[in-house]
């Protein structure tokens, strides 16, 4: 049970490129709220707006925009969450919305933890389902519907006073509209199946103040788009209630099976699964990033993080990546104050 409540605003400013050409740009205000009250009960919400626009690759490295004249988007997206604590185990539900011009997502998800009497292992359990819609103003998709379930078993120990370890396994599977409308000739399978295994280590080292912060994760997907992820961190206390962490991420993914490298449409056979969607290839990427916190005392904290991403085909490992893809690179900037209280 949280013994204090939290209010916190972020603002997110992310642009991303290829070959010097800019080509999407997101800014996105965001607000997360949450309350403890009757002594055993927290309630939580947030609220996000993105607002998108630029231009996005039909195939490959095309700029340009889903109908050719760019992009101009906005997603409003919010959800809710009601836990209530007992002395052993605590039990939520939680609900989620969001909209975009042409798409709309509903959601809801229950969840259990239960902990040891000397609340040192906790373990959890839960589900989520959503059902989207996708209906395009230019008429690719008319009404498709889309539909998800998530399956989460994880636990969490406490491996001594200065080191916790994590470790959560996920099923989820979904069947419906997977096709990108706005790519030409993009026919997907209407089913899809991913279990997804991540494990996180803190050790906290008392002689430099600081933590340590380890993180893998491996993706196994029915497309074929599998992954692994590493990522390490360095979380370091400063004087005068600063704080710094610096962290490293790097990602690899194999291609989906049913994607065909340039030039468009190679590969392509009517009524048979085809993309040429470069998010489904085969690559490698580095994330490099630095987030400094302040805290102001009296409840108050702020932060600032900003993280640069770099993918090209040839850092995949254990592998050669797709050919003849351009490199991408994205680089985001979250500014954010919260008030505990």
């Amino acid at each position: 049970m949280p013994d204090a409540g939290l209010i916190q605003f972020q603002y997110l400013d992310y642009r991303d490129w290829q070959s010097s050409a800019n080509r999407m740009r997101v800014s996105s205000p965001s607000a997360y709220a949450m309350v403890p009250f009757a002594g055993s009960w927290t309630v939580e919400g947030s609220l996000v707006y993105d607002g998108m626009s630029g231009a996005s690759p039909i195939w490959h490295d095309t700029l340009s925009g889903a109908s050719g004249q760019g992009v101009h988007d906005y997603r409003t997206a919010g959800d809710a969450r009601l836990t209530k604590y007992f002395d052993g185990f605590s039990v939520g539900a939680g609900a989620a919305y969001s909209h975009e011009n042409d798409y709309i997502s509903r959601g809801g998800s229950i969840d259990l933890r239960v902990w040891t009497a000397d609340k040192n292992r906790t373990f959890a359990f839960s589900y989520a389902g959503a059902a989207d819609r996708i209906n395009t103003p230019e008429g690719a998709a008319d009404h498709e519907r889309k539909y998800v379930n998530d399956f989460l078993v994880g636990i969490t120990q406490v491996l001594s006073q200065t080191a916790i370890v994590q470790s959560n396994l996920t099923y989820t599977r979904g069947h419906g509209y997977y096709n990108d409308p706005y790519k030409p000739a993009d026919t997907r399978p209407d089913t899809r199946r991913v279990i997804a295994w991540l494990t996180r280590l803190n050790q906290y080292l008392p002689d430099r103040d600081a933590t340590l912060q380890l993180a893998y994760r491996y993706i196994d997907d029915s497309w074929g788009a599998n992954s692994n992820m590493v990522e390490a961190a360095w979380v370091q206390r400063l004087p005068l209630g600063f704080s710094a962490r610096p962290n490293l991420r790097y990602y690899t993914q194999s291609a989906a099976y049913f994607y065909y490298d340039p030039p468009f449409p190679q590969g392509f056979v009517f009524g048979e699964p085809y993309t040429a969607d470069t998010r489904l290839s085969a690559f490698g990427a580095f994330t490099l990033g630095l987030r400094l916190g302040k805290d102001f005392g009296e409840g108050w904290s702020g932060d600032v993080k900003v993280e640069y991403y770099r993918q090209q085909s040839n850092w995949r490992a254990g592998g050669d990546g797709s050919p003849d893809i351009e490199a991408f690179t994205a680089r985001w900037i979250m500014v954010g104050v919260a008030k505990a209280f």
